[in-house]
């Protein structure tokens, strides 16, 4: 225990005269400068162009930090933004597969008419299901009624219809979609001559 307390005695001691040491130090550099100094001209400008060049590293150095701030603002925007896209083009490319699945659950509802009602309304419950989820994810399905728009619609069949104008649709023989206001499928219509 004797021993403890005299090595920590030690340590304080020496501690001490550390403390000490490094006040002396600095008390020696600053009497070391006198308050007033007096430069010869070349000297001047000698200290003068140093100060000027640290003056001018600094402001590389800032204008540097603020380049390399906007760069990462710049990349996280273009990473967040490529992030949303390629999320909403899965979405689509997701939809776009289940749609076959969507046409044979309307085909199947169409030509249900000798069925089991139980089994049809199971049918249509699976079929509404499906629908709500696929619009939950941006789906909506293109209009086909009224005027043909090249735009939404792909005729694949003109037909002569009187008392008709002529562009109007007249039949869909598969439906149109999209997805976030982007077409993912044309609805396959006939239209009137």
């Amino acid at each position: 225990m004797a021993k403890k307390k005299e090595q920590a005695q030690t340590e304080q001691v020496h501690e001490t005269a550390e403390v000490n040491e490094a006040a002396a130090i600095e008390t020696e550099q600053t009497a070391e400068i006198p308050e007033n100094v007096t430069l010869t001209r070349d000297e001047f400008i000698e200290v003068k162009n140093r100060i000027d060049a640290l003056q001018k590293d600094k402001d590389e150095t800032i204008a540097m930090a603020q380049r390399l701030q906007a760069d990462f603002d710049n990349y996280r925007k273009r990473n967040a933004t490529i992030r949303a896209d390629s999320l909403d083009e899965g979405v689509r490319g997701l939809v776009k597969d289940l749609l076959p699945v969507l046409d044979n659950f309307d085909r199947a509802l169409e030509n249900s008419e000798n069925v089991d009602p139980g089994w049809v309304d199971g049918v249509k419950l699976v079929h509404k299901q499906l629908l709500d989820i696929l619009q939950k994810n941006g789906l909506e399905e293109i209009p086909a009624e009224g005027a043909f728009n090249a735009d939404l619609h792909n005729a694949v069949m003109q037909e002569e219809a009187e008392g008709t104008e002529s562009g109007t649709i007249l039949a869909v023989f598969q439906k149109g979609y999209k997805v976030k206001d982007r077409i993912i499928r044309h609805s396959m219509v006939k239209v009137a001559k």
